[in-house]
């Protein structure tokens, strides 16, 4: 079974030829693990403290870069609220596919739920119509149906740390409707696309670009 995420989505979208190269030869391309150090970390450390781990003897390990980004976050108002889970990946359906990925955190305050995502680096340029958040709100959604039935408010919520800001999108039943058209049309086109296009906008900073006649 195929589920779509919002990285295979997005690869699609930016350049066909990129994610034939990605998705389809499964070419793995090594890139410098300094670009990802910082969020990594992050998100590993805030994943620990919300399930209750002692954090302690990893702080020491932090640059003082770090711990300012860990400090703003563990001061986040989203970030406080009641635990829920955290690095969990979810799942659903739609029509003929299955879309999904993995939430950074899941939080709530009474019947407002909200889904965290961690920025150390640039926010989407635009988070109500980024895969992630169209996903990410779609599967949650669906989850919290089977429990709660439609007592409950849910919505997605960037937390910029880089800009110290929170970019909150929530969710309602037009939104779910809009989602879900864009994103059946995404996985159709993915789906039944034979010969992979090139974007020759992206190709500068493209991993694959060595090896990519254009």
């Amino acid at each position: 079974m195929q589920v779509f995420s919002p990285n295979i989505l997005k690869t699609f979208e930016e350049c066909q030829k990129k994610y034939e190269f990605r998705y389809i030869q499964k070419l793995n391309v090594p890139q410098l693990a300094g670009i990802y150090e910082k969020g990594k970390k992050i998100h590993a450390l805030a994943h620990y403290y919300l399930r209750g781990d002692n954090i302690e003897k990893f702080i020491p390990t932090l640059t003082e870069e770090e711990k300012h980004i860990w400090n703003l976050l563990l001061n986040n108002k989203y970030f406080q609220m009641k635990y829920v889970n955290s690095e969990y990946n979810l799942t659903s359906r739609l029509g003929e596919f299955w879309i999904g990925g993995r939430l950074d955190a899941f939080m709530k305050d009474n019947n407002d739920y909200y889904i965290l995502d961690y920025k150390t680096g640039a926010i989407p340029k635009n988070p109500q119509e980024d895969f992630q958040t169209m996903i990410y709100l779609i599967c949650a959604n669906e989850i919290l149906k089977k429990g709660w039935g439609n007592n409950f408010n849910l919505s997605f919520v960037y937390i910029d740390l880089k800009n110290n800001q929170n970019h909150l999108i929530t969710f309602d039943s037009d939104k779910n409707e809009h989602y879900k058209e864009i994103l059946s049309l995404t996985c159709t086109k993915i789906t039944t696309t034979k010969s992979y296009s090139k974007n020759l906008s992206r190709c500068k900073f493209c991993e694959y670009n060595k090896f990519c006649n254009h």
